[in-house]
């Protein structure tokens, strides 16, 4: 009887130990898993929706474990290089994507639509899709939570200034030739780009107190009382930088991998399907903004909201102030121009986010209504790209 009873503890410790490992790497197998599968059906030629499929799933895997790696490099170098380190692992994913499906337009013309239009659903899900998720959830858990207003105003600030400036290329879209658009869009990503130069000076030398929260929640108090005297078994936690460094740059290598198989046959796929360019961008968005959104969802279950808000709006900055300017260089140097002229519709949709994250964050509190209504407008925003 005690032999039995010994068996089936050792089987429930057995089966525990299995859903604790696959827990802590769940990223990494799916992404490497789905991801040698995925190039495997792609250079076989096999159909495009499940090379499609299985390439969207690891590429999105693969983002998690990025941002993990990521977060780990950023907590050892502390600031300002652990901003650095944050920022570009996340814009890294996105810019391989969009790079990727930017070569396609030398066969795919479609293929610089989904560019652009990727460029701004990234900067719609992070600020519609990410923070509202956030909010809403945060909003039924704790009713309200605080955050610095300060944080909200200075991004907001920002994104408004950065929206005006890609006014630019899309005004001077009507009645000039495409030389003076494609000017004035590599006139206007140098300036975003020294834009945000002095915008990551005030994140983390002159006004880091701007960017950090008023009141520690309470729960994060606790947690981490909790967790002082636990230790983490995660393998990257346990490396030194080097390793990691090296880990995080093999893993957005195989990201690369992943996105030109993506590229080509997602391109391929949505033109099948009958689903417009701008479905496309909104597919990358959502691929790319895959680990901020557990992270922002996890932080916002701990009522740790000014997390939430220093990942959204730090991610929409981003997405403006450096991809613009890195896809449109990268473009030049592979003999590709793109110019940032964007659509009213895309523009318009720009500015109303600004204008309802500005108005929904500008008090220092959030709760559910206010994540319901960032909802709402991404979803509207989904349907009118699907038809337009």
């Amino acid at each position: 009887m005690d032999s039995q009873v010994s068996k089936l503890e050792q089987i429930e410790e057995t089966i525990e130990k299995n859903v604790d490992f696959f827990r802590d790497y769940w990223d990494i197998i799916f992404g490497i898993g789905f991801g040698i599968v995925a190039l495997y059906l792609h250079y076989t030629h096999s159909p495009v929706m499940i090379t499609t499929i299985f390439a969207t799933i690891a590429i999105g895997s693969i983002s998690v474990t990025i941002s993990e790696i990521a977060e780990i490099l950023a907590h050892r170098f502390g600031e300002p290089f652990g901003s650095l380190i944050l920022t570009f692992s996340a814009v890294a994913v996105e810019i391989l994507i969009l790079f990727m499906v930017l070569l396609e337009a030398t066969h795919n013309p479609e293929a610089v639509t989904a560019v652009k239009n990727g460029i701004i659903s990234t900067f719609i899900v992070d600020l519609n899709a990410l923070l509202g998720l956030a909010m809403f959830i945060g909003g039924l858990a704790y009713k309200e939570q605080n955050h610095n207003e300060d944080t909200s105003s200075s991004y907001t600030t920002v994104l408004f200034v950065a929206a005006a400036m890609l006014l630019v290329p899309s005004t001077l879209s009507v009645g000039h030739n495409e030389e003076n658009v494609f000017h004035a869009s590599v006139a206007i990503s140098i300036l975003l780009a020294v834009f945000y130069i002095f915008i990551f000076k005030f994140q983390t030398k002159t006004h880091i107190h701007f960017f950090k929260s008023t009141a520690r929640s309470r729960i994060f108090r606790f947690k981490k009382q909790q967790d002082v005297d636990i230790d983490n078994d995660y393998f990257f936690e346990k490396k030194s930088n080097l390793v990691n460094a090296i880990a995080l740059v093999g893993f957005l290598g195989f990201v690369g991998l992943l996105s030109e198989v993506f590229a080509k046959d997602g391109i391929t796929l949505m033109k099948d399907l009958g689903l417009s360019a701008g479905f496309a961008g909104i597919v990358i968005a959502l691929i790319t903004v895959a680990p901020e959104l557990f992270t922002a969802i996890k932080a916002a279950k701990n009522d740790q909201i000014q997390r939430v808000i220093n990942i959204a709006m730090g991610a929409s900055t981003v997405s403006i102030l450096i991809t613009v300017p890195t896809v449109l260089f990268l473009g030049i140097l592979f003999g590709i121009n793109i110019s940032m002229d964007f659509t009213p519709l895309q523009i318009g949709a720009l500015i109303i986010t600004i204008i309802l994250a500005w108005k929904t964050t500008d008090n220092g509190e959030t709760n559910y209504l206010e994540g319901l209504s960032h909802i709402m407008l991404f979803l509207s925003y989904v349907v009118i790209e699907m038809f337009y």
